[in-house]
């Protein structure tokens, strides 16, 4: 077989193929749409698109009638001028360009813009594998796009591990332009008690939010469970609402609570009303909205989650927006943290992804995990010292991932095995 690429800027080539259901929310055609129908990708944002098309054709094709080319995966690619909306941080490798007059901008970035979930970052067609060939392609075309904007450098960000592997598998020569990898930490709940055991060997999810506090130490449920008593106190009640049920209201409402997250920082949301407008009508049936009520029956606080199916392998909630109106005590675990939980566990998901940072995640039961970005250095004068500091960051990070470990609030029977 013999690959090639194409570059465009339309998304056309969503119609050339049968695309495989994407492994988040976040990859889907109709979340893509939202952003780039309300600005979000695009001129205005500075998230400038390209889609890096791979095709495969066999060798023995004849010149004459031929077999065309068949596209395969395609991979996002945004030219950019700065770091917004990214969630790993290259701002020191900026800084060392700046310091001797050299200019890193444009660089380009392959995530989904805002948001930091692990995830695929190609969309393959039906029965494709990632593949070797499949990455080398997409870092050619990556490699073109380089010379031809006189990009600094790629961020492949976010790039869940199975990806990452094979990506590793590619030719690698020292110092010219590899593929350098680093690693972060974010926070997992994990819907599985490790003391009960099914027959095929898996541990049983759990019954209800109690289950999951019982696999904690008598002190850490305690802590929760005071935690959660601060709600009531305060006149606040939560409800869940989904799909269909959440009314143009509600969604006005979240709307304001997202935008004083930002206000109190004296900024400007990253995403538009018509952003979740849009999502509201294209992915309501993954869609969960916590909601916090005063004694007056009035919206406080709302959270914003997406879901998986259910039945989808390593089926997963994801918490992304939140905001309050008014402060409460401890209403931001509840509704971030603690709904989501209840939420999973009534749904039977497999994992709650939470959100990006915060280490307060670790003592409530969220679990370290490994996240993964790759990066290629262009100028050969800077790549040697930013090589090197990745690789001293993996090491850091190693050792931040096991101290966070460490200080898990599971019991003995409990506690998970450390992964790295």
């Amino acid at each position: 077989m013999t690959y090639s690429y194409s570059i465009t800027q339309d998304l056309q080539w969503q119609n050339e193929a049968k695309w495989q259901v994407t492994d988040t929310p976040f990859m889907s055609f109709a979340y893509w749409k939202a952003l780039i129908d309300s600005d979000a990708i695009g001129q205005a944002s500075g998230w400038i698109p390209l889609y890096l098309q791979i095709y495969r054709r066999p060798v023995q094709a004849k010149i004459n009638g031929e077999q065309s080319p068949t596209l395969i995966a395609v991979m996002p690619l945004f030219i950019k001028g700065h770091h917004q909306g990214e969630y790993v941080f290259d701002h020191s490798w900026a800084e060392a360009y700046a310091r001797y007059g050299v200019d890193y901008y444009p660089r380009l970035v392959t995530s989904v813009p805002y948001t930091p979930v692990m995830g695929q970052r190609l969309w393959l067609a039906e029965g494709e594998t990632i593949a070797p060939a499949i990455w080398q392609t997409a870092v050619a075309a990556v490699d073109d796009v380089a010379q031809q904007v006189g990009a600094s450098s790629w961020h492949g960000l976010f790039i869940e591990a199975e990806q990452v592997e094979v990506a590793k598998q590619l030719p690698n020569p020292l110092f010219e332009h590899q593929l350098l990898e680093r690693q972060g930490c974010q926070f997992l709940w994990q819907n599985q008690k490790l003391t009960d055991i099914e027959p095929q060997g898996n541990p049983k999810r759990f019954a209800d939010f109690d289950d999951f506090l019982s696999t904690l130490t008598a002190k850490k449920r305690k802590n929760i469970r005071a935690e959660r008593k601060k709600i009531a106190k305060q006149n606040i009640s939560c409800r869940i609402k989904t799909g269909q049920a959440i009314t143009a209201e509600d969604w006005d409402i979240f709307y304001q609570c997202y935008a004083m997250t930002y206000a109190v920082r004296g900024r400007h949301p990253y995403l538009t009303p018509e952003f979740f407008e849009q999502i509201a009508d294209t992915m309501s049936e993954q869609i969960m909205l916590a909601q916090a009520i005063d004694e007056n029956e009035q919206v406080v606080a709302s959270s914003l989650f997406f879901y998986d199916d259910p039945n989808q392998d390593n089926s997963t909630l994801y918490g992304r927006y939140w905001g309050a109106l008014e402060e409460y005590d401890s209403l931001h675990f509840e509704l971030c943290y603690y709904q989501g939980i209840k939420f999973a566990i009534d749904k039977g998901l497999h994992y709650f992804d939470p959100g990006t940072q915060g280490e307060h995640k670790l003592i409530r039961g969220f679990i370290p995990q490994k996240t993964h970005s790759l990066h290629r250095v262009y100028d050969p004068r800077f790549e040697p010292a930013i090589a090197n500091f990745c690789q001293q960051d993996r090491d850091y990070m190693q050792q931040y991932r096991q101290q966070a470990h460490d200080a898990l609030p599971f019991n003995i029977e409990n506690m998970p095995h450390f992964k790295g």
